[in-house]
């Protein structure tokens, strides 16, 4: 029997507080009863809210987004005790592996990185690296009768790595290269998501998968790729994308890293982000008077706008269309920067103020509304 193939079953009895002398070969039941005046573990974060330790955290990005360079970013700071996006992260080693970049192109990344954070290469010797380029990366192979996977000899390799070094945080880079089989197929990506949470919970570590989402997940904006066991089979999922509006983009270095789904925190969170001299930096988080004279702005470039074009005879609505009035005006020369939702959202607090209102005329048969300002 392959001494991987029950992976998973078996990582769950190493380093059981619960447990005395585990045998990994047996299955282990226990009353809840047993936990009794037992301590509450508490839950451990390599970025609190945003990567758990012990399991698979998936970060997803579009091809030259970034996000192999956003993760490289993170073992640097897990071993040098550094920061991660303004974050605090927990120190120890990282293990990266790419089977993307080849030794040049990390080097020069890497020294991007060593130079934006005041370090020195010395400073990494907790960092060990491994590229697999033009290599066959493959972490599991496919059984052609029954179609399971099973971890490859290079996932043994790493897995002894792993044991070995103890690293905080291991990155494989990207699921494309990795994965052996058909990412719609919902068995193969929890099986594959599972031999990887084999490794996290044996060497107590965070594993962070990187991957591209597909078409679907790229124009819905919510980075998903093929089958959905993806998102659901691990247990945290993030996602890099750069700033558009209405398929604009302002800032090509501008970029959003957001959580869309996490099992042991809120979602929704994001962390706006810019590249700045070969690596990303945290953007200065809005202060609440920064929001409150951005709010004020928006207004005044709103009621401006809507003034200017009433005296032309051209109106707006509040329905869509192209005549919706955040649409029109964000695309006006006299904007002033402000963008659509930050005018959709203008338009919103003044309708609610009273400031402005929807009239219509036109005949009984065909009545029309438009917003006007009000006296």
């Amino acid at each position: 029997m392959n001494e991987f193939a029950n992976l998973d079953r078996v990582a769950a009895q190493y380093d059981n507080p619960y447990t005395e002398n585990p045998d990994p070969r047996l299955s282990r039941f226990f009353p809840a009863s047993d936990l009794a005046g037992k301590p509450v573990p508490s839950r451990e974060w390599l970025v609190r809210d945003l990567v758990p330790s012990g399991t698979v955290t998936l970060l997803g990005g579009d091809g030259g987004t970034g996000k192999s360079l956003l993760a490289l970013q993170l073992a640097c700071a897990v071993a040098s005790g550094g920061k991660w996006m303004g974050r605090a992260v927990s120190s120890g080693g990282a293990l990266f592996i790419s089977a993307e970049d080849d030794t040049a192109e990390l080097h020069r990344r890497l020294n991007d990185v060593v130079q934006a954070d005041g370090l020195r290469f010395d400073d990494l010797d907790r960092l060990t690296m491994r590229s697999l380029a033009g290599e066959d990366a493959l972490l599991a192979m496919q059984d052609g009768k029954t179609g399971a996977l099973h971890p490859s000899a290079l996932f043994a390799e790493i897995d002894k790595r792993t044991d070995e070094e103890r690293p905080a945080l291991v990155v494989l880079d990207t699921l494309a290269d990795l994965f052996p089989g058909n990412e719609n197929d919902r068995a193969q990506a929890r099986q594959f998501v599972g031999i990887l949470r084999g490794l996290a919970i044996r060497h107590d570590c965070a594993v962070l998968l990187l991957a591209h989402p597909s078409l679907s997940g790229l124009n819905s904006g919510s980075g998903t790729s093929g089958s959905t066991a993806w998102n659901n089979s691990v247990r945290s999922r993030l996602y890099l994308e750069r700033v558009m509006q209405d398929g604009y983009e302002a800032n090509p270095d501008a970029r959003i890293l957001s959580t869309k789904k996490a099992n042991y925190s809120t979602t929704g969170g994001e962390i706006c982000m810019t590249w700045r001299a070969g690596v990303f930096v945290a953007d200065e988080s809005e202060t609440g008077l920064d929001r409150m004279a951005a709010s004020a702005r928006s207004e005044r470039v709103f009621l401006k706008l809507l003034g200017l074009l009433t005296a032309q005879g051209r109106r707006v609505n509040t329905g869509g269309g192209q005549t919706y009035a955040p649409t029109v005006f964000s695309n006006h020369p006299e904007a002033e920067g402000v963008n659509k939702r930050a005018f959709r959202s203008a338009m919103e607090t003044l309708l609610a103020a009273g400031k402005i209102r929807l009239a219509e005329d036109g005949p009984p048969s065909k009545r029309r509304q438009f917003l006007e300002a009000v006296e």
